[in-house]
């Protein structure tokens, strides 16, 4: 008798164990597939302000307050926009000065907890940058998809698509170069997005399925006049334009990607995020089981460089937690003559236009050129 006891108290444990081990894959697993949109990721520091004078602001001292470039500083129910660090300004050890360009909406005061983020603008592209353009609504499989269009006089349109973290808002870094470039913008949400459908298991999953709603925004394009389109896409964006590349029905219409910190693999990027939620590492094989179980995902796939067959450019850094450069490199090394790599140091994941506009739009320029 005391060995039937004690062997289902072993069961009753192994089974409770097995059980919590599962709802801690779920909950680490959250981390990618539940990610808001417009949220900071949770690799991201939370930064205190300390002070703000005229142009300057003052953060706690940390590597994300001393990245190189211009950022966008969100906090609840606050935006601003933080240019270089001033290395010449007064500061106390513990803090690093930033310019202070503006101020969008809200206030900065002192004990204000904000982040780092890629979004310069908020708004809308006429709110935000003055330009002209239309709401409109792409029919997808889910259900209507808005969708910002900035008009230009070329027949290549550029679509812009946002990823893990972001908002359509991410594309207006760009648009004004676009814009000076006479390109027709359409900058899309997609399904989970604010104003978009959800998923029907109101998970992301990681551009695996959302790149059909890249191929609705496509086939807006070409019944609106595009007679080529430029597929941009950030993060899990640059997920969707290679998705959509390689299986989309209007895909010789696509004559060319640009790819910003491209998630190449999905379960590495997983276990970043879960990790960064302080998943112990013995979990993190969990968290990838758990996002396969709970959204169908297929095993890993590997981006092959033989499925690219139009021109690519890729800008992305070693610095990128989230995404690692190692893929985009191996990428570019396969098809040199296809795929351009323009590697960005110091810069984290989604932000390489912010850590030097300059540089990004002149290698933007000159891979769209022959494109136009």
């Amino acid at each position: 008798m005391r060995t039937v006891k004690a062997t289902a108290a072993a069961v009753t444990v192994a089974l409770a164990a097995g059980a919590a081990s599962v709802a801690a894959g779920r909950f680490a697993s959250d981390a990618a597939l539940k990610a808001p949109p417009g949220r900071p990721l949770p690799t991201e520091p939370q930064l205190t302000v300390h002070a703000t004078a005229a142009g300057q602001i003052a953060l706690t001292r940390d590597l994300a307050a001393m990245r190189p470039g211009t950022y966008g500083l969100a906090g609840d129910g606050t935006h601003a926009v933080v240019g270089p660090v001033l290395a010449t300004a007064t500061h106390s050890a513990d803090t690093v000065v930033r310019r202070l360009e503006r101020v969008t909406h809200g206030t900065l005061e002192p004990g204000d907890k904000v982040w780092l983020t890629p979004n310069l603008h908020t708004g809308d592209p006429g709110s935000a940058l003055g330009l002209p353009h239309t709401d409109v609504d792409i029919p997808g499989e889910l259900g209507s998809l808005p969708a910002w269009f900035v008009p230009g006089v070329r027949d290549t349109w550029v679509i812009a698509v946002h990823g893990l973290g972001a908002t359509r808002e991410l594309a207006m870094n760009i648009m004004e170069f676009l814009h000076r470039q006479r390109f027709p913008v359409l900058a899309l949400a997609y399904r989970g997005d604010p104003g978009a459908p959800r998923s029907p298991d109101g998970l992301g999953h990681l551009g695996e399925t959302e790149w059909r709603d890249v191929d609705a925004a496509i086939r807006h394009a070409v019944s609106h006049g595009a007679k080529q389109v430029v597929l941009h896409g950030w993060s899990t964006g640059a997920t969707m334009a290679l998705r959509a590349a390689a299986h989309s029905g209007l895909r010789d219409s696509i004559s060319g990607l640009v790819l910003d910190s491209p998630v190449l693999s999905w379960a590495t990027t997983l276990r970043a995020l879960a990790a960064a939620r302080r998943t112990p590492g013995a979990l993190l094989p969990l968290a990838v089981r758990a996002a396969q179980g709970r959204t169908g995902m297929e095993r890993e796939r590997a981006v092959e460089a033989e499925q690219l067959t139009v021109p690519t450019l890729i800008f992305h850094g070693p610095d990128d937690t989230l995404a690692p450069w190692e893929y985009s490199r191996r990428l570019a090394h396969a098809r040199p003559n296809l795929i351009a790599l323009r590697t960005v140091p110091n810069a984290p994941h989604s932000a390489m236009w912010n850590a030097d506009p300059e540089a990004y739009e002149e290698a933007l320029r000159r891979f769209l050129t022959p494109l136009m």
